[in-house]
C-alpha cells in the first residue's frame, strides 16, 4: 500500500515549500514541492499555525468555504467545490458558518484540520493523537 505523500512528509495538509522556516522542519528536504517535517506533530503544528494565525487572524477567513478556497484554489488544479463539500460532510459544519475564534472554539478548528487531512491524504495513516499534540504545540 502506497503511503500518501503528506503522511510520508509528516505534512498532513501538504504545506508547500516557501520562505517560511517552520519549527520542526526536517534537516534534509528531499521533496521539491512540499515541506517535510521531523514528525506529524510538527506538520500539524505548522498547519494549525497557518489556519489560525495566518488565515483566521491575518486574512480574516473564518468559514470552511473561505479557508478552503484559499488553501486549495481551483487555479492549483484542485476541485475546490468538492473539497469544501467533503470537509463539510466530514465535520458537520456548514460552508459559510463562522468557525469562531480558535481559542474559544478549538473543536471546530480541530475538526477542520482533520477533515482537510483526510481530503489531502485519505483516512488511512491519519494519526489523530499527533493532530492533538500538534494543536498543543502551536
Amino acid at each position: 500500500m502506497m503511503i500518501p505523500r503528506g503522511i510520508r512528509n509528516n505534512n498532513p495538509l501538504n504545506i508547500r515549500r516557501g520562505a517560511s522556516v517552520w519549527q520542526g522542519l526536517a534537516a534534509v528536504q528531499t521533496d521539491p514541492d512540499f515541506c517535510q517535517f521531523e514528525s506529524l506533530e510538527w506538520g500539524w503544528r505548522a498547519a494549525f499555525v497557518l489556519l489560525t494565525e495566518t488565515y483566521y487572524k491575518r486574512y480574516r477567513l473564518d468559514t470552511v468555504r473561505d479557508i478552503v478556497k484559499r488553501w486549495a484554489p481551483p487555479t492549483d488544479h484542485n476541485n475546490t467545490v468538492l473539497y469544501i463539500d467533503n470537509v463539510c460532510r466530514l465535520t458537520g459544519l456548514v460552508p459559510d458558518e463562522p468557525l469562531g475564534p480558535p481559542d474559544c472554539q478549538p473543536a471546530r478548528w480541530l475538526l477542520l484540520g482533520a477533515a482537510m487531512g483526510i481530503q489531502e491524504n485519505g483516512s488511512s495513516g491519519m494519526d489523530y493523537f499527533a493532530l492533538l499534540r500538534g494543536w498543543q504545540l502551536r
